[in-house]
């Protein structure tokens, strides 16, 4: 992707104008970023993945109070399409359909370590959430009928007590906008917003991850907490000098001392860290899982990823659904080409060397990757 090619996507902004005046500092508005005439999902397929075990969904009923519910929802489960004030929820949808997931390709200017999922919104007439706020990107893409969006940089987050939902109790808009098909909104982290339907309409929200310090820290120290044996050793504490104590549920300095230098040595190594990263951010969501190709495959000319499969890299690693690998080289420029085009041809096949070839037929009998 040319980042400095201006784009219908962003109004006629360049990606990287995008990122620069708006990426996390304000909202955008762009009248027929995509014009389309029909959703990419239709709302009887919408309905189906709701009603599968494997795909996350959600129904929130707003008539006599704010109701939530969890799927699987099979259609009987939802509420008639003439019943004011309901929304289907559906997330990940991007993993189960290849039009969305193409959808998803064109917001690649932002790094793949941060997309997350295309949810699909479906309401009846006056259906919403809420007014609420998100600790993440979003951009909010209508796709079907009308949505009014009011929206406002929020000071008081003060939420309802005791609703299913996470309610501002305060709502202070600042802007309102109706979406037409094609429309889309981008909102940054933490801008309040209240989208209701004017009539039956549908809206994908384009989500990007925004791990909290504590999350990354809580992550990397489990996996990191299985490779500690291994990195520290078996070093027994000694205290040969320890002298007889008076106050003996004190805690000895040396011990502390002891402690806090196995946990450094265990931290030292930034290749460790950086491959434990990549591990964690290519992990695949439980519900995801991926099917191996029927019938024998014969050695593999081009290549191109399964929607499901999350690739990144670092200056030294090629991370795949959650393993990582050493690269280096021209096996290593070949995977992060495959990474950032999603596919590889024939000719960068042969590039890679007979080991990076044979991981490459190991991914496609998972199903990671399929041959074209």
């Amino acid at each position: 992707m040319d980042v400095n090619q201006p784009q219908t996507l962003l109004g006629g902004l360049s990606p990287a104008q995008f990122m620069k005046r708006y990426w996390q500092k304000k909202p955008l508005l762009v009248r027929q970023a995509i014009p389309c005439s029909t959703p990419l999902v239709s709302r009887a397929d919408l309905f189906a993945m709701a009603a599968d075990e494997s795909v996350e969904s959600r129904l929130i009923t707003q008539s006599g109070g704010w109701r939530l519910r969890r799927g699987p929802l099979t259609r009987r489960s939802l509420p008639p399409l003439n019943e004011r004030e309901w929304t289907l929820l559906v997330q990940g949808v991007d993993l189960h359909d290849d039009a969305v997931h193409g959808l998803m390709q064109q917001f690649r200017f932002v790094p793949d370590a941060r997309l997350d999922d295309i949810m699909i919104s479906f309401a009846t007439d006056g259906g919403g959430v809420g007014p609420h706020f998100d600790s993440y990107d979003v951009f909010l893409l209508q796709a079907h009928g009308q949505r009014r969006w009011r929206i406002g940089r929020q000071k008081n987050l003060r939420l309802v007590d005791g609703l299913p939902l996470k309610i501002l109790a305060e709502f202070e808009p600042e802007e309102e906008h109706v979406l037409e098909p094609g429309d889309m909104l981008y909102l940054p982290p933490r801008w309040a917003h209240d989208g209701v339907a004017l009539g039956e309409c549908m809206t994908y929200s384009i989500g990007f991850r925004q791990p909290a310090s504590g999350e990354v820290a809580q992550e990397l120290l489990g996996r990191l907490a299985e490779e500690a044996r291994e990195l520290v050793g078996d070093a027994a504490y000694r205290d040969p000098s320890q002298p007889a104590v008076s106050a003996p549920g004190e805690v000895p300095a040396a011990m502390r001392d002891f402690a806090r230098d196995a946990l450094a040595r265990a931290l030292e190594d930034p290749g460790l860290l950086a491959m434990l990263m990549g591990e964690w951010l290519t992990e695949p969501k439980p519900s995801v899982w991926f099917e191996p190709p029927t019938g024998l495959v014969g050695p593999l000319q081009g290549v191109r990823l399964d929607r499901r499969t999350r690739m990144l890299y670092d200056e030294d690693h090629v991370f795949i659904n959650g393993e990582g690998f050493s690269a280096s080289g021209r096996d290593a420029r070949t995977m992060r080409l495959l990474a950032d085009q999603r596919r590889l041809d024939a000719k960068g096949v042969k590039a890679l060397s007979a080991g990076a070839r044979s991981l490459l037929q190991q991914w496609c009998d998972a199903g990671w990757i399929h041959a074209e």
